[in-house]
């Protein structure tokens, strides 16, 4: 396990504060794993200290600079940003965004220059004027199934998405990872939400959780970042790496 180490220096009564965490680092912490032969899984989320996913209905209420700064790591070493239709529309999801550091760190780690994302929506039921339509550089993949309307496939695909059926009455999560594995997309950034993430671990599909602890107690009512599908078996992982700043804790996990 890696040390726990800020991702900024804090003074020491007892001696020099530990170095800061440099980008090298955290691509070497967080990096995927070589030679990939199939679609593995990363989901990255943040919750506050009593398990809630969000405060005010959105993520942003528990984020943190340092948090900000994994997620973006976890898009610039991704294939593919994989997101539940609810959480991208909630959220107001956009296309991935160009800058000279993802540039230069994708250019790098010899991946395409944008990663797509790919929604996950049984329904369809993402409006065709959302900014993940309207504002990307790369058109989204929508994964849904036979039961949505005819119309509402239709539509997407003349919004500019790419629509591909991926179960009956719901999207079957194992076809959505083999469809991504046959384009190349392998190392896969799920960024949720909770009942996304609900049926990726009944699946036993999740590889690395990356969760983000706020120093906040958000109270009753809250969602988990898991909701909705149950599952008997308890999924073990191993700590891999700790990270903090400011009182966020940055937890790494792995399947065991």
């Amino acid at each position: 396990m890696h040390a726990l180490w800020p991702l900024t220096p804090e003074p020491a009564s007892d001696g020099p504060a530990p170095a800061p965490i440099s980008d090298a680092d955290l691509e070497r912490i967080y990096a995927y794993p070589d030679d990939l032969d199939r679609p593995w899984v990363q989901v990255n989320f943040v919750s506050s200290a009593d398990g809630a996913a969000a405060l005010g209905g959105l993520s942003e209420g528990l984020s943190h600079p340092a948090d900000k700064r994994i997620f973006a790591l976890g898009r610039d070493l991704a294939d593919v940003v994989l997101v539940g239709a609810g959480t991208a529309t909630a959220e107001q999801y956009t296309g991935v965004k160009r800058g000279e550091r993802r540039r230069e760190r994708r250019q790098r780690f010899g991946l395409a220059a944008i990663p797509p994302i790919a929604v996950v929506s049984a329904r369809c039921s993402l409006p065709v004027d959302c900014p993940l339509l309207t504002d990307t550089l790369v058109p989204p993949i929508v994964f849904t199934t036979d039961a949505a309307p005819h119309e509402r496939r239709t539509a997407l695909a003349d919004a500019g998405a790419e629509v591909v059926v991926a179960g009956d009455g719901q999207v079957h999560l194992p076809s959505v990872l083999h469809e991504l594995g046959a384009r190349g997309l392998r190392r896969v950034n799920c960024e949720g939400g909770p009942r996304l993430l609900a049926s990726m671990v009944a699946g036993d599909l999740v590889d690395q959780l990356c969760l983000t602890l706020a120093p906040v107690l958000a109270g009753a009512g809250a969602e988990r970042i898991v909701a909705g599908a149950v599952t008997d078996v308890p999924r073990e992982l191993t700590l891999a790496s700790v990270l903090h700043e400011d009182g966020f804790l940055m937890l790494r996990y792995r399947r065991r």
